[in-house]
């Protein structure tokens, strides 16, 4: 087994030649066969600090004879990966997630650098999540069982085998780049796949610091395998490709929809976490304080940059002037700052194009509906460089509206009054999406009905956005289909075989009568 290797073409660090807060950039953006190497596509592109519009760290793009390098190591990689017995992967795991754990802060600045994630957010969420989610698949190595074997014709023995696919690819997105290539690589590795990983072009450095870290871990060369590049050329030739048995995607609707229609056209497995507008449904007897707070933390993590975020407030009319004022006084406490400040609460978006878009959204609700604070870009405390939008709150908006309907990925939150819970319920499952919702009440007949009905992969009860490596994550309707993290994502990175034994040792069974001969 090689050790991470480098090469010093093809990527270069910050002008000054300095680690950017103490982060040492990688001396290339594919990480093929345990080894980082510069893309072949002859294109350059620049991960860019969104908190200073600065660019830290430029590389050079993969083309498809890195795609196809990468699934060509993965698929010699297989046999041997899958031959392991479960107790091998499982401890080569637990090595991975001390390995990740020893190296917390240095993947927190590195999230923190590329995706503008306040410091606190990405030391107590992101990397805590990610050793949490390697420890359990860790554990869940061991636990691959079929069903047990039974006499189910009376003549047969039979047993279910749960086997890996092969090679999976997977196309990650910006917005949480080390959990999402967790939660794309530790299911797949588990279950005995392995797998080529494509991290979005805009934030690859964690994603290629968990390969290698893989790599130090003793996982062998080939298992985990990382291509940067655009989704054009390299994510649909990946996608598309014919050894890879298996695509997992998790990124918009509309871009799923692509995916899609590849990975359809050549027959594979095919897994899709998309887009999400999580409702969040306060009834009249909830704790108002509660809510007010779950509703400003929940809209505003990762600067309201999840699918599954606090993005549409419906409130009982009893509570909902009191919600609106109470939403947006504790809004205007949130700061916004430095990521690598302690005190920052909340970062700049992705990008400012990401800015702008959600600008853009906001701007146009000002036609029909009430923009009761922020909406706007900040211009002071040294902010303006950055990609910064204020929290914004945003009320008197109809429900068939774009604020309402459409996916933003901003720190925006629409609130609209309800009178009924048949309406409040209705309501929350008024839009394509299905992904996430929360229900807010201290009444448990309420809230279980609630769980029911609304349409959702996740129902929170009197809260909003915690996840767990022991509960599935995935969604409805136009959110897609599939399970991350849990035992339940091996439904996804494992095919089923049924063995069946003849107990009887009769040449002439009774049912050949069909095909020749008499009883």
């Amino acid at each position: 087994m090689s050790n991470a290797g480098s090469s010093e073409a093809g990527s270069r660090q910050a002008k000054d030649g300095n680690a950017p807060h103490g982060v040492a950039l990688p001396s290339g953006a594919q990480y093929i066969d345990g080894e980082l190497r510069a893309g072949t596509s002859g294109r350059e592109h620049a991960v860019i600090d969104p908190a200073t519009g600065d660019a830290v760290f430029t590389y050079d793009l993969a083309g498809t004879k890195d795609v196809d390098a990468a699934v060509a190591a993965a698929r010699a990689a297989f046999p041997g990966w899958a031959g392991a017995t479960p107790g091998e992967r499982s401890e080569a795991m637990h090595r991975f997630a001390g390995v990740l754990a020893e190296r917390a802060e240095e993947f927190a600045r590195a999230e923190s650098l590329q995706c503008g994630k306040p410091i606190k957010l990405s030391r107590e969420f992101d990397v805590p999540g990610t050793v949490d989610n390697t420890s359990f698949f860790a554990g869940a190595a061991r636990h691959l069982q079929g069903q047990s074997a039974g006499e189910y014709s009376g003549d047969h023995t039979s047993y279910v085998r749960r086997e890996p696919i092969g090679v999976v690819g997977s196309i990650a997105p910006w917005n949480y780049p080390l959990q999402m290539a967790a939660w794309k690589v530790l299911p797949a590795i588990a279950a005995g796949n392995t797998i080529v990983l494509k991290p979005a072009e805009l934030t690859p450095l964690t994603s290629l610091m968990f390969a290698q870290a893989a790599t130090e871990a003793g996982i062998p060369d080939g298992v985990v395998n990382v291509i940067t590049g655009a989704g054009k050329e390299a994510g649909e030739h990946l996608v598309g490709h014919p050894d890879v048995a298996m695509t997992s995607f998790t990124g918009s609707t509309a871009v799923g929809r692509r995916v899609a229609e590849i990975a359809t056209a050549t027959v594979k497995r095919l897994h899709l976490e998309l887009g999400g507008k999580a409702p969040f449904v306060v009834f009249d007897d909830a704790d108002l304080e509660a809510a007010v707070h779950g509703a400003v933390a929940g809209a505003l993590i990762n600067t309201g940059q999840d699918c599954t975020a606090a993005t549409r407030a419906y409130v009982q009319r009893p509570l909902h002037d009191a919600f609106v004022q109470g939403v947006a006084d504790l809004m205007a406490t949130i700061r916004l700052g430095d990521p690598f400040d302690e005190s920052t609460d909340l970062g700049p978006l992705i990008s400012h194009a990401q800015r702008d878009r959600v600008a853009d959204f906001v701007d146009r609700a000002r036609g029909y509906a009430r923009v009761v604070t922020g909406g706007e870009a900040p211009k002071t405390n040294g902010l303006a460089r950055g990609a910064y939008y204020a929290p914004t709150l945003i009320a008197d908006a109809a429900q068939d509206s774009e604020i309402v309907q459409s996916e933003i990925f901003g720190p925006v939150l629409v609130v609209l009054p309800f009178d009924s819970d048949d309406e409040g319920i209705r309501l929350a499952n008024d839009t394509p999406y299905g992904l996430a919702a929360s229900a807010w009440s201290r009444d448990v007949y309420r809230t279980g009905r609630a769980t029911r009905e609304i349409q959702a992969g996740c129902v929170w009860i009197n809260d909003h956005i915690p996840i767990l490596s022991e509960m599935p994550h995935g969604g409805y309707k136009a959110s897609g289909f599939g399970k991350d993290m849990s035992a339940y994502s091996f439904e996804e990175y494992t095919q089923v075989k049924h063995v069946m034994y003849d107990n009887t040792a009769v040449a002439r069974k009774d049912w050949h009568r069909t095909i020749f001969g008499d009883r």
